[in-house]
């Protein structure tokens, strides 16, 4: 948890120098979107999810344009046990067959979309929950996975797990206009109606792109994008990553948030953050302070 001091033991002066310092910050993203991936410990410890909530808010009223995408692993890993079935992952990615979409389907788009929700409009925002069947707004087909160690084309069925095919901007863009913040859960419809499972990091990456986002910021339960000997790595260029991919440095669950950290960074996303989101106000800290939380990726 974070070191800051106590609130009540901060002089009236120094919360205004805070105040003051965050201006440069808040002049260069006002009217700026600020795509949020929300995930790990910040999305169940109690003291964190409010300390989250009430940072987008925040940022929304500075000026900022948040959109948030949320995750539910551990919450969709509960329900499974509940109803005897274990989680299968193929490369960072769950394994989806029909009666585990029901429950993905009922965790992201009812149980946790709603909490966040609730958890944002109690702290003073307008939060609207969605998910890419929404005015069908992401789009998806079947994703078949690459077999590791394999000859191109020797591929894996993980189930209803779908790759994105086209996103539709205009409700988020409608939504930002209206001063509401949408909270989207990542799940996609197909050509001919099909629901299906989609990483949470992905659509967050893809969705920063198509909205021309001023950040992706990915919430962890690392301090951030780390070397073999556990140190952090703060700041890194695609090629940097490339090459930590290249040699192991980063694998498992990691793979999947790098992908989409580099197609962002690479398609327009000024910059990616992936960041620790065990921190108490991570993303103010990341965002309108000089005292970042993690890793940044520039896009050049």
């Amino acid at each position: 948890m974070s070191d800051s001091p106590d609130t009540d033991k901060v002089t009236p002066a120094l919360k205004a120098e805070i105040l003051a310092e965050a201006l440069p910050y808040i002049k260069r993203f006002f009217d700026k979107t600020i795509v949020i991936k929300y995930g790990g410990n910040a999305m169940t410890d109690p003291k964190l999810k409010d300390c989250f909530a009430r940072d987008v808010v925040l940022l929304k009223l500075v000026g900022l344009n948040p959109v948030v995408v949320h995750g539910g692993g551990p919450q969709i890993e509960n329900l499974l046990a509940r109803v005897g079935k274990k989680g299968e992952f193929v490369q960072g990615m769950r394994v989806t067959d029909a009666e585990t979409m029901e429950v993905v389907e009922m965790v992201l788009g009812g149980q946790v979309n709603k909490e966040i929700v609730n958890l944002i409009n109690q702290a003073g925002g307008k939060a609207v929950g969605l998910t890419g069947k929404d005015a069908n707004f992401i789009r998806a087909k079947k994703l078949m996975m690459q077999k590791k160690d394999a000859p191109p084309g020797d591929l894996v069925d993980i189930g209803q797990v779908g790759e994105i095919t086209q996103i539709d901007p205009s409700l988020i863009s409608f939504l930002d206009q209206g001063d509401f913040i949408p909270v989207i859960a990542p799940i996609g419809v197909g050509e001919e109606g099909e629901t299906y499972n989609i990483n949470a990091d992905v659509v967050a990456g893809k969705l920063a792109e198509i909205l021309k986002a001023e950040k992706l910021v990915l919430l962890t339960n690392t301090p951030g994008v780390l070397d073999k000997d556990g140190n952090l790595l703060t700041g890194l260029t695609p090629r940097q990553i490339d090459g930590l991919v290249e040699d192991g440095t980063l694998s498992g669950g990691m793979l999947p948030k790098i992908g989409s950290a580099l197609d962002a960074a690479r398609n327009g996303v000024k910059s990616v953050h992936i960041i620790d989101g065990r921190v108490e106000h991570c993303l103010l800290l990341e965002i309108l302070t000089d005292h970042g939380v993690g890793t940044m990726i520039k896009s050049k």
